[in-house]
């Protein structure tokens, strides 16, 4: 991870001196008050945060503090209206963040002409960042020659208690990954998948992880076979671990995340040229060819390392029927986790 921050630091200054002639928002010099703070609240792991952080201080002049959690805890803290209070949302899936859509400033990016159709700021307040596809992280060392190529394999009576899954009320990458499960599992109604999400919740064997880093660091350090994350977290320990990626056979759901400037912001044009910054050719080339993930822009080619969209078997969700439910579905799965696992206790 270290070499990887490295090389992504690197490339991203390279980028910039390449670059800085252009008289773009993206690039604009700040004058800012020797006081004044960019509060940013993120869920990203720190390796992917402190390059691009660092850049954009260097580019701006803007000083960036990072509150780091869990996309559910640091969306409470922001309606909360908590210390360090909030500039801006940097990351949480879009099926996480649209629900508390109400939290944010409108803004469009001086970037969304770039944007692909697909991840457009449709409301007016909730720019798309990355393009995350869910898989499940394979520790080789563990499963063996056991067969994982889904969401039925996790059924498996030899996986029973060596599954990481984190709360899906924290975990905005746990959640797309409920979603994700009863979509697919569901055949693409949600409703039906239950049945599967009760059976899976028993091979869980009472233990649901708190962050969503320990689940990409539990697999990847053996204490667990198989994990449910996100593509970027669980691709950085493909190179020196034993670890694969599983584009689940069942179909997978690839959601965007997002960067949104929260309303009432104090510091609105420091807030405006991190969104233009972040979502920018120079970052978004960076994000592609060291940080491991996938580019929102059309301008931008996806990692050479991971394997084409047209590869994986994409299925779809409806974001309104994701958005209206998400209430009742991290109900309905907690209470599923809590009887399942009473059951086994006793």
């Amino acid at each position: 991870m270290k070499k990887r921050w490295i090389i992504g630091l690197t490339a991203i200054f390279l980028i910039s001196g390449l670059t800085g002639c252009q008289k773009n928002k993206e690039n604009t010099e700040w004058k800012t008050d020797a006081d004044e703070v960019l509060v940013v609240y993120c869920p990203h792991p720190l390796e992917f945060i402190n390059p691009l952080v660092s850049e954009f201080e260097e580019r701006t002049g803007i000083r960036v503090q990072v509150q780091t959690g869990g996309t559910g805890q640091l969306l409470q803290m922001a309606e909360d209206g908590a210390e360090p209070k909030c500039d801006i949302l940097w990351g949480g899936s879009l099926s996480t963040s649209l629900p508390k859509k109400d939290l944010f400033e409108p803004y469009t990016s001086v970037n969304e002409d770039m944007i692909q159709d697909e991840f457009k700021n449709e409301e007016g307040n909730m720019t798309r960042f990355t393009d995350l596809p869910s898989v499940l992280m394979i520790n080789t060392n563990l499963t063996g020659d056991l067969s994982v190529e889904g969401y039925e394999d996790l059924l498996k009576p030899e996986l029973k208690g060596k599954i990481a899954m984190c709360d899906p009320a924290t975990s905005s990458s746990a959640y797309e990954h409920l979603i994700n499960m009863i979509y697919a599992m569901g055949k693409g109604e949600p409703e039906q998948g239950w049945d599967y999400t009760e059976a899976f919740c028993r091979n869980l064997d009472g233990i649901l992880l708190k962050g969503s880093s320990d689940v990409y660091q539990g697999v990847a350090e053996g204490r667990f076979a198989v994990g449910l994350t996100f593509e970027e977290a669980a691709s950085h320990y493909v190179a020196d671990w034993p670890v694969k990626l599983v584009y689940m056979k069942e179909g997978v759901v690839s959601k965007p995340d997002v960067v949104c400037i929260m309303k009432g912001t104090e510091h609105k044009e420091a807030a405006e040229a991190f969104v233009d910054f972040v979502t920018g050719k120079d970052a978004q080339t960076m994000i592609a060819t060291t940080l491991d993930r996938r580019s929102v822009r059309t301008d931008v080619s996806q990692p050479v390392y991971l394997p084409d969209k047209k590869e994986i078997h994409i299925i779809y969700d409806d974001k309104n029927v994701v958005r209206d439910n998400k209430s009742q579905w991290l109900s309905h799965f907690s209470r599923i986790f809590n009887e399942v696992s009473n059951d086994a206790a006793e």
